[in-house]
């Protein structure tokens, strides 16, 4: 009599599954973060008056401190017109302001109980997170198209080509990411709106301020750099500055340049996706 012939998975089935597992659980990863990013987006386009209203700052920096800064040249920039200078940072001050204020919603969405309701889903948290900075990544990059218009209109020499523009949108979805994630934070730490306003107001114009947005890296004083250099909006602007006009350089190099943001908006998302729920105690 013969023995029994004992059949198990081959080899390819038993390495499948756990690829097929990683795979499904990725593909179900980005399905929950961008529905959540479509949620989000859904509140601008029942909105959109935000983008307009956001456009008046930048407006303000570029036709009456760019032009007149022009005019005098007081600050060294080297072949660049001052304006052309300022017209990348003044793009990544907007993406800031935008990205700093994100968590408030995130207050207000606790207020409501949605906290709650996207704690209880199978979306897991990081997902939640992700989807929330996506989100804050298109409203970069709207923001970004209204700086470009006004830019051009006001005689930017403004790099147009599609490479160019590719870079920037990179540049602006991670510094969206990555500041709309410490917003995150901030909120799920001071679960409070008025405490997150004060917060926020106090960090805006440092950020902006200690950073090479508005002039040089090299004219400021050796403690300021030290910060300048620490500080993720140089990186932003730095990038920019290379990519969004002629004759612009990148002082520490655009592959540094996104690398850093990018690592700076991963560990941030990982912070944030640990503190989320905390936000619905």
């Amino acid at each position: 009599m013969k023995s029994p012939v004992i059949v198990g998975p081959s080899p390819a089935c038993a390495e499948s599954g756990p690829s097929r597992r990683v795979w499904n659980g990725t593909a179900a990863f980005v399905r929950q973060s961008l529905a959540l990013a479509e949620m989000e987006l859904r509140k601008l386009r029942h909105d959109p008056m935000e983008l307009l209203t956001r456009a008046i700052q930048p407006a303000l920096w570029l036709a009456v401190f760019g032009e007149v800064f022009t005019r005098f040249r007081a600050i060294p920039t080297g072949d660049l017109r001052y304006l052309d200078f300022m017209a990348p940072g003044v793009l990544a001050q907007s993406v800031l302001f935008i990205a700093i204020f994100y968590g408030i919603s995130a207050i207000w969405e606790r207020d409501l109980g949605l906290v709650h309701k996207l704690l209880a889903s199978p979306a897991s948290r990081s997902a939640l997170v992700l989807g929330k900075s996506l989100s804050a990544g298109v409203r970069g990059l709207s923001q970004a198209a209204i700086v470009y218009l006004l830019a051009w209109l006001m005689g930017v020499d403004v790099d147009w080509h599609p490479g160019a523009l590719a870079g920037v949108a990179v540049a602006v979805a991670l510094g969206a990411a990555a500041f709309s994630t410490f917003s995150l934070i901030i909120a799920c730490l001071v679960k409070t709106r008025e405490r997150f306003m004060g917060i926020g107001q106090v960090l805006t114009m440092p950020l902006f301020l200690a950073s090479n947005a508005i002039y040089p890296i090299s004219i400021m004083p050796p403690w300021l750099q030290a910060v300048a250099r620490a500080n993720p909006l140089s990186y932003e602007v730095d990038a920019m500055r290379a990519l969004m006009v002629h004759g612009g350089t990148a002082v520490f190099g655009v592959g540094l340049d996104l690398a850093v943001l990018a690592a700076i908006a991963t560990a941030l998302t990982i912070v944030a996706a640990r503190l989320y729920p905390n936000l619905a105690r």
